[in-house]
């Protein structure tokens, strides 16, 4: 099993050094790839000018989107903006798109919500395939939109889906899908890993699906307090309760040696990559996760 970083974008107190320290330090320890997702409403850095910024910092591991919120994109202009990333990072490019939850951010980007379905996500991914490919897709244009990206095939796709309709959906177009175990628990992974094997099987796929998912961390003696501290920042949208109920369901928090076993477990469920989302912007927090996994 591969496994990644995530940047805690929605951390509040992002600078150039801070992001510079996350992406040397993820790049330099035992990680496959370094993760970012996108919310537009919130105190978090803006995911196309981050990850061009990645790209640049790191020279080794694989750049992963969980997820772009790309109903909200002109999927033209996003296929360009991707495949300069793929140029600039030399193919460490994985792109994983969702529809996202909030409202909020598609009435930011001025998007009727009416786009807010699976149907648009599956034309948009049509499209920029169709403008890595080097087809002419803007009428009257003298040429296609480049660059092309560096990957021969463009970029790895991978579906931010939850549900038998997302599900469905991911195996008619996705490499598979970019998942998350909202409570950290390998049976919540497992029951997904089968409905999308099924859906593979179903749209008569030849290929196996990729398999990835991820929960929020918390290490050490302050776990419970700093996990639930994000979560409830995190989680601004519900009412207090609720806010309350899910800072304390979600997400592991435990020791180094914990992680190591859980981690374990999600291994011995067939995980291709598993993504640590962590819960401070302290980039000593690499650190500390890099310890449980060099121990595996």
């Amino acid at each position: 099993m591969k496994i990644g970083m995530t940047l805690p974008v929605t951390e509040p107190g992002w600078s150039r050094d801070i992001l510079v320290q996350w992406c040397r330090r993820i790049d330099e320890g035992p990680f496959h790839s370094l993760a970012l997702g996108e919310r537009t409403c919130f105190p978090s850095p803006e995911i196309i000018a981050t990850l061009g910024a990645c790209a640049v910092l790191t020279e080794r591991v694989q750049l992963q989107t969980t997820v772009i919120v790309l109903p909200t994109h002109n999927p033209v202009i996003l296929a360009k903006q991707l495949a300069t990333i793929d140029v600039f990072s030399e193919g460490r490019l994985t792109v994983g798109v969702g529809t996202g939850g909030r409202e909020e951010d598609y009435q930011a980007s001025g998007t009727n919500l009416s786009q807010k379905r699976i149907a648009v996500m599956e034309e948009f991914v049509t499209k920029m395939r169709s403008v890595w490919s080097g087809e002419k897709v803007v009428d009257g244009a003298l040429l296609p939109v480049e660059p092309v990206p560096y990957q021969p095939d463009g970029p790895q796709m991978l579906a931010g889906v939850m549900g038998p309709k997302g599900i469905a959906s991911a195996a008619k177009w996705a490499d598979g899908v970019c998942g998350m175990s909202m409570t950290g628990s390998v049976d919540e992974a497992k029951q997904a890993f089968m409905q999308i094997r099924e859906a593979w099987k179903t749209a008569g796929r030849t290929t196996q699906p990729v398999l990835n998912t991820a929960f929020w961390f918390a290490l050490g003696d302050n776990a419970n307090t700093q996990l639930e501290t994000h979560l409830t920042r995190y989680f601004n949208w519900l009412d207090d309760d609720s806010r309350r109920a899910m800072a304390q369901a979600c997400g592991f928090r435990g020791s180094t040696k914990q992680l190591k076993d859980r981690l374990q477990a999600f291994v011995d469920a067939g995980t291709d990559e598993l993504l640590l989302i962590p819960t401070s912007i302290d980039p000593d927090e690499v650190d500390r996760a890099a310890e449980a996994i060099a121990s595996l």
